[in-house]
């Protein structure tokens, strides 16, 4: 995934899904390097974590 397409995916409003190593994620923000963004797991734990946006997959 790129930069524009993470951006894209926080401004809507559309549940879009989004996989970080085959898991849901819910993408919090695009960090300020624009390389990275914060995540969080779908569902009860909200534990976040920065991943590679390259690693991003829209499902």
């Amino acid at each position: 995934m790129n930069a524009n397409r993470v951006k894209q995916i926080l401004s809507s409003s559309a549940d879009i899904n989004v996989k970080y190593n085959g898991t849901s994620v819910w993408i919090d923000q695009l960090n300020e390097d624009g390389r990275t963004a914060t995540v969080h797991l779908r569902g009860p734990l909200e534990e976040r974590t920065i991943v590679e946006i390259s690693e991003l997959i829209e499902d």
